[in-house]
């Protein structure tokens, strides 16, 4: 059986650090015109949102998480550092 939050929480820093690595391809990509390290990461990083996104919305629905703590887990991994933030300062203490 799957323990959710500690699976979410891995998931959240993955999809954090993959947002992260951005931040070392995108000059890769348009300052030495490398293009294959931002496709890599892009690729990794898409499928790790979605995988974030899809265990939100399962978490959400399992633990009866309300609304707004929905949009703000969403809305965290948008933001850099925001999964880490979350995970921190929202999942710690939660070990359903």
């Amino acid at each position: 059986m799957i323990r959710w939050l500690p699976f979410f929480r891995l998931i959240a820093r993955a999809e954090g650090i993959s947002l992260l690595s951005f931040a070392i391809t995108m000059p890769l990509k348009y300052q030495l015109l490398i293009f294959w390290p931002n496709q890599v990461v892009g690729m990794i990083h898409g499928l790790l949102f979605l995988l974030y996104v899809i265990t939100l919305c399962w978490i959400t629905f399992k633990f009866n998480w309300d609304f707004i703590a929905f949009c703000l887990a969403f809305t965290a991994s948008f933001i850099p550092f925001g999964t880490f933030v979350m995970e921190k300062y929202y999942l710690q203490g939660k070990d359903h």
